[in-house]
């Protein structure tokens, strides 16, 4: 039988009838307006019986759950997204910067390196122009600019090129460098001797810039590649979640600027401890931040 839309009214009263307790239902029905019953389910579901298991799931709720709780997962799931989307256009700007200057300054007589198959894989350099060169990307306006005034040139200089890549194809074009001392030369820029533990620490920066910018859920992020053992310190039970990641954020931040280091972790952990007092229960359902600023 298909679903049907269902007033807020009517969402509050299924809620109730699921052993929810909603202290407010005028602030409750303005949260529902404002957020949405579907999304607000997320920070819900925490406080059911059956969590974390969607299989057998049976919607509903452990004895002292309120409606109000779920909230305040939501309002700080949300600060903490826009509070670390600051760090990471931060370590993105940094890497991005790093990887343009320091191989374009090696291979001074090709600006155009990123489609050299002697300095990249030559499918990385074959499949360039369709993956990341495409129309849309050169009608971005200063690329668009670069090839009136140069209409023989197949692509700008690497230093323009790179300016409009994503995160995620400056970290590829970082992968498909050919020569292993360029690799090492930059990962060593943040204190990371091995490559394959610098590759997984950036691609764990990536996943959580990815999830920040699309508005998914930040607390209980699960991540598509453990964290490896390296000079993060991680402690193996965050080598999957969220504070896992949020240390290797300031292992690569501290190498970048010590006071924005200091900043992220001041901020992250006022936003813990004010959740904390605003609903204690909530400290058991997540991870232990305080192994951020404790260690």
């Amino acid at each position: 039988m298909a679903k049907t839309a269902t007033t807020i009214d009517e969402q509050l009263n299924l809620l109730e009838s699921r052993g929810l307790t909603i202290l407010d239902k005028d602030k409750a029905r303005e949260v529902l307006e404002d957020v949405g019953y579907y999304r607000l389910g997320f920070y819900l579901f925490p406080f059911e019986k059956t969590y974390p298991d969607l299989v057998n799931r049976t919607h509903r709720f452990v004895e002292d759950a309120t409606f109000e709780d779920a909230v305040y997962l939501y309002y700080f799931d949300y600060d903490l997204r826009i509070l670390l989307m600051r760090y990471l256009n931060r370590i993105e700007l940094n890497f991005r910067t790093k990887v343009i200057y320091y191989i374009s300054n090696k291979y001074k007589n090709d600006s155009t390196w990123f489609v050299n198959p002697m300095i990249v894989s030559s499918e990385y350099a074959r499949n360039f122009s369709h993956k990341v060169y495409t129309n849309e990307f050169k009608r971005n306006t200063v690329i668009s600019r670069h090839h009136k005034s140069h209409p023989d040139e197949k692509f700008a200089p690497a230093w323009k090129t790179m300016e409009f890549m994503t995160f995620g194809s400056v970290l590829k074009l970082y992968e498909e460098l050919t020569d292993i001392s360029d690799k090492i030369f930059i990962a060593q820029k943040y204190g990371i001797r091995q490559v394959v533990t610098f590759l997984n620490y950036m691609h764990t920066i990536r996943h959580v810039r990815n999830a920040c910018a699309h508005g998914s859920l930040i607390y209980d992020i699960t991540l598509p590649r453990r964290i490896r053992r390296g000079p993060a310190n991680v402690i193996p039970q965050n080598y999957g979640n969220i504070v896992g990641a949020l240390s290797v954020m300031k292992y690569i931040l501290e190498g970048i600027s010590s006071n924005r280091t200091i900043d992220m972790v001041s901020e992250i952990k006022t936003l813990y401890e004010n959740l904390s007092v605003s609903s204690p229960k909530l400290k058991t359902l997540l991870p232990d931040f305080s192994t951020i600023w404790n260690f």
